[in-house]
Order: C-alpha cells, then structure tokens, then sequence
C-alpha cells in the first residue's frame, strides 16, 4: 500500500523525524486558512500516488493565502499521470542549502533490505543512477542488526552527508521496522541555512500482508485507477509509461514489462489476469488500461495453457464488444501462444476489429507496441 505525502509525512513526525510544518486541503477555501495559520509563504503539493508532480504542474508556491488559495485552485483536480489530485499539501516554505537522497528498501532478490544514500537528492533516483552511479551509495542491511547508530553514521559518511544526518537515517529505518513498510523514501532529503535537516517530500510503501498488526485507516480515492481496478478483483499497478500491458501469469507480465522498455517504450501499468481470461474480465482490464490518458498503445500477451488461447480471443473479441467506441481509439497488439493459438488467432483474425494487430513473437509484439506508442 502506498501513502500520500501527507500520510508519509505524519509517519515520520510520529518518529522524531523534522518535516515542514504542513496541513492537508480537500477545498481552496480550507487551502487558504492553512496558509494563514502557517502565517508564512506555503508550497501547494499535490496529493497523489506518482511522481513527476512538478513536471506536471502539481507543486506551486504561494506567497499568502489568497495566492495559496488560487494556486489550490488550479491543482486540486489536476490529472498527474492518470491520478487525480484530491487533496493538497499545503506547507511552509523550506529553501535547502543541500539536497540528498535517502531510501531503505525491501532486497527481494537478496533476502534483505538496502539501504540507498546519496548527496545528490532532488531527482528521480533512476536518473541518478543511470547518469552518476558513483553518487549513489547502496549498503545492504541485515534483517537481524538493522541500522543502528554506528551503520548511519557510515551511510551518511559515505554519502558525504553532513554527520547530523545520521541520526534521521536512524529514524528512518525505525519507520520501516515499526510500520511494517517495504520502501521508506525521502527525496530530497535537505540541509537547511541554519543546518536542520528536514525531510521535504516523503514515500512509504507499507506490507498489506501485515495490516492485522495496525490500525491503518488510509483510504484510496475511489476513482484512482488502481481502486477502480482492485474493486473489479485485478491485479494491476500503475507504471509511468505509454505501453499498457496485459498478461495471464505474474512471470509472463514481468517478461513482457521487460521487452516492452528493451523495445524502446515504457510500460504504463502490470497487469495480470491470471489463468481464467473471461471476457468480463478482459473487458475490465482493457477498460482500466483504456482509461489511463497515458497509455497510447496495448499489449496483450497471453501463453495458453490450462485457459486455451481460443477462449481468450473469443474474450478479447467480446470484450471489445463491450467497450464499444472505447475500444477503437487505441491500437492493441495481441500475441497468442501455446494451446489452441492457431484457432485463436483465427478467430482475432475473423472478428477484424479495426484496433486490433496480431504479431506471433512476445518480441515482435512488443517492438510494435512500442513503435505505436511513441510514434516511431
């Protein structure tokens, strides 16, 4: 489960680690009032479950309340990357001396946790990866010794992070013990003029499994596209690209996840159908997918196997019934494979739905959904 800002932020007060003093507004007006109780210039911040909020015109500040009210105005309501800003964030203006980066994560793929620091905060992580991969300071963390004060001090240390930074990378660790999360991120992390540090921004992600032992009452918005597809039982994630992705099997999505972006394109979303590819639920999937303003092009990439690929196209073809002129707009690759395929292509073949282009290879399927996608 992922938090809000705002929610990430409450966390890390309720665990002595210094944010700006903020207040949530659902309204412009209640925006306003917040701004005047902080008695100071605010920053508006969307309040929504992606990133790329400034890019898109979801942070702006505001030097009084009436300004705090107009710039509330112009946000709430505001559609980032397919999430609908709700809320807002509004607080106190904070100017950074120095920005960092400071993450502690779930390592799946080593059976612990990362720690991730750097002294170059204030951008997304993949780019900073990507462009200085030396600034980017990964230590493992052992499950049974945690971080305590001497392994905060050497991240901080190796990070180039001022030595008072240590005692928040401490705190930040006990947010992910204490709440049960499985990413605790701040970026950026700031020094101020007169040395404080301050977590501005905030993200925690939370294990649902562990719900049973914490009285967390953090609702959804109902029209996000992931409560929108949790109420129809499917499991979907949203992702930042142009590529939407349907798959039957876990593996099979994260494979094609994978060729999508070595096809050139982003994939906007995971989702999986699991084994029984009904039309109604391939009407739902397509119909969350259709419905992100993202999404340029569609991948269905389904291997037959106990469902046979004849009763997915005949769930696809009646799918795009249900859908109607929903279903034209968007061009939608579809690879078949495995048991029954040739029947089922058939069948995608005779139904000629203008949106629909059949490619054999999980390859060729993802090299044309990206093509359609970014224009090539």
């Amino acid at each position: 489960m992922d938090l809000y800002e705002y929610q990430a932020k409450e966390l890390f007060g309720r665990h002595g680690i210094p944010v700006p003093a903020g207040r949530v507004a659902a309204t412009p007006a209640e925006a306003r009032a917040a701004a005047a109780d902080l008695n100071a210039p605010v920053v508006i911040k969307a309040q929504v479950k992606t990133g790329g909020r400034g890019k898109a015109g979801g942070i702006r500040t505001a030097a009084g309340p009436v300004a705090a009210e107009q710039e509330a105005e112009r946000v709430i309501g505001m559609d980032i990357k397919g999430h609908v800003a709700h809320r807002v964030l509004v607080e106190t203006a904070t100017v950074p001396f120095e920005e960092y980066y400071a993450a502690f994560l779930v390592d799946r793929a080593e059976g612990g946790f990362l720690a991730m620091v750097s002294g170059q905060g204030g951008m997304e992580i993949e780019e900073l990866a990507a462009n200085n991969p030396d600034a980017l300071v990964r230590l493992p963390i052992d499950p049974v010794t945690g971080v305590d004060q001497d392994t905060a001090r050497l991240l901080a240390a190796k990070a180039g992070l001022p030595e008072q930074a240590a005692e928040v990378l401490e705190k930040l660790w006990k947010v992910l013990v204490a709440e049960d999360a499985v990413l605790v991120e701040v970026n950026p992390l700031i020094c101020t003029t007169d040395q404080r540090i301050v977590a501005l921004d905030g993200k925690v992600t939370l294990d649902d499994n562990s719900a049973f032992r914490h009285s967390w009452d953090y609702a959804e918005e109902s029209d996000s596209l992931e409560a929108r597809a949790k109420a129809k039982g499917l499991n979907y994630v949203k992702l930042d690209g142009q590529v939407g992705v349907i798959g039957n099997g876990a593996g099979l999505v994260m494979s094609t996840l994978d060729v999508v972006a070595g096809a050139g394109a982003a994939p906007a979303n995971f989702l999986d159908i699991g084994g029984g590819a009904s039309a109604q639920v391939m009407a739902d999937g397509l119909e969350i997918i259709l419905a992100d303003p993202e999404v340029r092009s569609v991948l269905v990439n389904v291997f037959g196997g106990i469902t046979a690929c004849d009763a997915v196209a005949n769930g696809i073809v009646t799918a795009l019934g249900l859908l109607g002129e929903r279903g034209h707009g968007t061009p939608i690759v579809v690879r078949l494979d495995g048991n029954n395929a040739e029947v089922g292509r058939r069948i995608l073949s005779d139904a000629r739905h203008p949106a629909v282009r059949q490619v054999s290879t999980m390859d060729g399927a993802a090299e044309m959904a990206a093509r359609l996608a970014v224009g090539a």
